[in-house]
């Protein structure tokens, strides 16, 4: 009897980056796109545009997580960027499984800040502080683990 397969929960992943494992609510933003380009030979006998492969384009991660007493990796690197100290990152985004185990991973290259948010204030909320940080990078690699 073949066994049957269920998809894996988004629930459970980790991120790092250099020596850094930082934990995680949220990742989004995992996106490839290839734009195209369209095209018509002046010879053609067909009245149509073709279209071929352009560019990549990659969207912008972005990464939640609580704010944590005396914890300033976001904006730290985020004011390495902006004072202009060459500083990126390839970030890899891993999905596990029930033992920890690697199903999918995204390395995500020369990443570095263009984004950061506080967390939203709110006296009557019963929440976390959250705070969120928004990645440029110049692609992703997908793997199997």
């Amino acid at each position: 009897m073949a066994e049957e397969l269920w998809p894996v929960p988004k629930f459970h992943f980790q991120v790092e980056w250099g020596d850094v494992e930082v934990g995680f609510q949220e990742v989004t933003g995992l996106e490839m796109e290839t734009q195209f380009i369209e095209y018509r030979s002046g010879n053609d006998p067909e009245l149509v545009t073709r279209k071929i492969p352009g560019l990549k384009k990659h969207g912008t991660i972005t990464l939640k997580k609580g704010v944590f007493r005396d914890d300033l990796t976001f904006y730290e690197w985020f004011e390495d960027v902006q004072t202009n100290k060459e500083r990126r990152e390839d970030i890899i985004i891993t999905l596990l499984d029930e033992e920890d185990e690697p199903v999918m991973v995204w390395t995500v290259s020369n990443a570095f800040p263009t984004k950061i948010s506080g967390p939203d204030l709110k006296s009557d909320a019963n929440e976390i502080a959250v705070e969120t940080l928004e990645l440029a990078h110049e692609g992703i690699v997908q793997s199997l683990s």
